[in-house]
């Protein structure tokens, strides 16, 4: 059996702490979308999730193969799909039932939101280009949900001048981009992984 190097063993304590921080925020994120009816919390929050679930499967993968992370990651890749399904889900909902959500709430919820990604990608900067593909998916996970969080805000604030669901909705179509777009890099790091892995 192989063992774990010092650094290895720092870097899974840092994926689980970011796994279990994302796995709290997002039931907070969760029941504070449905109270007021937001797209881009609700979507957020199934990102929180992916989240924890993309940190503890790295947990996991530490000592395994370049090949198998690389597969791993590819995994993670099709992970991140998972937040744009969801938020196309909630926009179709949210025409048939336009509710504006409440401006203070939805800045607030976001602004925590924004505090624990901002600590998870401060926590795992110094890892980013420590097991390749895999810790840059969890790496580029945190940093697209801090741009995420903001937008978020921006959204809650404009809705004191501007009683519209629009804002709402139009950050929740970024953060779709921006999930998409990272499932995008991290599949073309783990293709580029599996080619380097080979003799």
């Amino acid at each position: 059996m192989k063992l774990i190097s010092p650094k290895d063993n720092q870097f899974r304590k840092s994926v689980l702490l970011v796994a279990l921080a994302n796995l709290s925020y997002f039931f907070v994120e969760f029941f504070v979308a449905r109270d007021i009816s937001s797209i881009s919390l609700f979507a957020d929050s199934v990102d929180f999730l992916e989240d924890a679930s993309v940190n503890i499967l790295i947990f996991l993968a530490v000592n395994w193969t370049h090949k198998n992370k690389a597969r791993l990651a590819k995994c993670l890749a099709i992970f991140l799909v998972i937040p744009a399904l969801a938020f196309l889900y909630t926009a179709w909902q949210k025409f048939y039932i336009p509710i504006v959500p409440d401006p203070s709430l939805l800045s607030l919820t976001g602004f925590g939101a924004l505090l624990i990604n901002v600590s998870c990608a401060f926590v795992l900067m110094r890892f980013r280009h420590h097991h390749g593909s895999l810790t840059r998916a969890a790496f580029l996970s945190a940093r697209n949900d801090v741009l995420a969080n903001i937008g978020i805000i921006i959204a809650g604030l404009l809705g004191y001048k501007w009683y519209s669901m629009w804002p709402d909705l139009i950050v929740g179509l970024l953060i779709m981009a921006i999930n998409l777009d990272a499932a995008r890099e991290i599949w073309e790091a783990s293709e580029s992984q599996e080619i380097s892995s080979k003799p």
